[in-house]
């Protein structure tokens, strides 16, 4: 079998189990996991890279993790939306991810809804079979799906144990089309490190507060210097009220220095490097309904903008301040 190479996009409802499946195929942690839906914001591509033998010339799978699909209320959901359907149109594959625990319902069907817009083949990935004993329990589910949407493949895995996952990866490989190496060998995302760590410190936001706090926080990264031995990262948790902002600050600052501890041991062992961390916590009053502000939030805008700042003060003949390189 030819070298073979494509993207695949994975789509599912919230917390079907979509990151979980990129960081099990990629054997990395790409994407941040929390057991609080709506988790992935952005788009997130990792690179699968395939060997050669037993005959066959190896590949490269592009998987492209999406945000859970839902009818969004806010810039934010919206831009969310736009994402899954950026994702889809430049996909040669889709892989719709469900959760067997759960009965099919209006929003699985509004995700097919969104399949519906790609041309792709699809295969349908049932989900969370460690917590489904009897698999004859599986069959109706897939007779339910099969009738919305013409899959051709129904695949059972576990991504949590990594269940099926050497069958999905060979079958997908089979369904991709013959063609070139999309990325470097040791390339396993595109995403800059600096929106990494900002997303590992959101994700310690997620797992250690609750209520509306996880929903109403979003971070940016303001400051990343690194060189071999020392990173020093700034980063700013926004919050929409000052009461949040209390809660994430905590009695005499603990929940926030549990919050940077947790993030900064995290982003050591990403960089290898020893970090300094300082976080900052603001209020910006509705910001998920502030388009221009979920805008700045894309990390390819902010490296627009970087390029853009670094292109100006060269050309003013100012020694421009370092910045983490395109991957990292």
């Amino acid at each position: 079998m030819p070298f073979r190479s494509g993207f695949v996009c994975i789509l599912g409802r919230p917390n079907a189990g979509k990151s979980t499946l990129l960081n099990a195929l990629v054997g990395e942690k790409l994407a941040i996991i929390s057991p609080k839906p709506q988790t992935t914001r952005n788009r997130i591509q990792g690179v699968v890279h395939i060997p050669k033998g037993k005959g066959k010339d190896g590949g490269q799978i592009g998987l492209i993790d999406t945000p859970g699909v839902h009818k969004p209320d806010s810039s934010l959901g919206r831009k969310m939306m736009v994402e899954v359907r950026e994702a889809l149109e430049g996909c040669d594959l889709v892989l719709v991810i469900v959760d067997v625990t759960h009965k099919l319902d209006d929003r699985d069907k509004f995700a097919l809804d969104m399949l519906g817009q790609s041309r792709a083949k699809a295969f349908l990935l049932l989900n969370k079979i460690d917590l489904t004993p009897d698999k004859s329990k599986l069959l109706p589910l897939m007779d339910e799906y099969r009738k919305l949407y013409d899959f051709a493949e129904v695949i059972p895995i576990s991504a949590l144990k990594r269940k099926g996952l050497e069958d999905l990866l060979s079958t997908m490989l089979a369904a991709l089309p013959a063609g070139p190496a999309y990325f470097p060998e040791d390339e396993i995302t595109d995403q800059p490190v600096r929106f990494m760590a900002a997303e590992i410190i959101r994700e310690q936001v997620l797992l250690n507060t609750s209520e509306e706090i996880p929903y109403a926080a979003t971070v940016m990264v303001d400051n990343f210097e690194e060189d071999k031995r020392l990173t020093r990262i700034a980063a700013t948790i926004y919050c929409e009220r000052e009461g949040q902002k209390g809660i994430l600050v905590g009695k005499g600052g603990r929940m926030l220095k549990k919050i940077g501890m947790a993030a900064r041991l995290q982003i050591e062992r990403m960089l290898g490097t020893k970090v300094f961390l300082e976080l900052y916590v603001k209020v910006e009053p509705g910001w998920r309904d502030s388009r221009a502000f979920v805008e700045e939030l894309d990390w390819r805008r902010q490296l627009e903008h970087r390029m853009v700042e670094r292109h100006a003060e060269d050309g003013a003949g100012i020694n421009p301040q370092r910045t983490p390189h395109s991957n990292g």
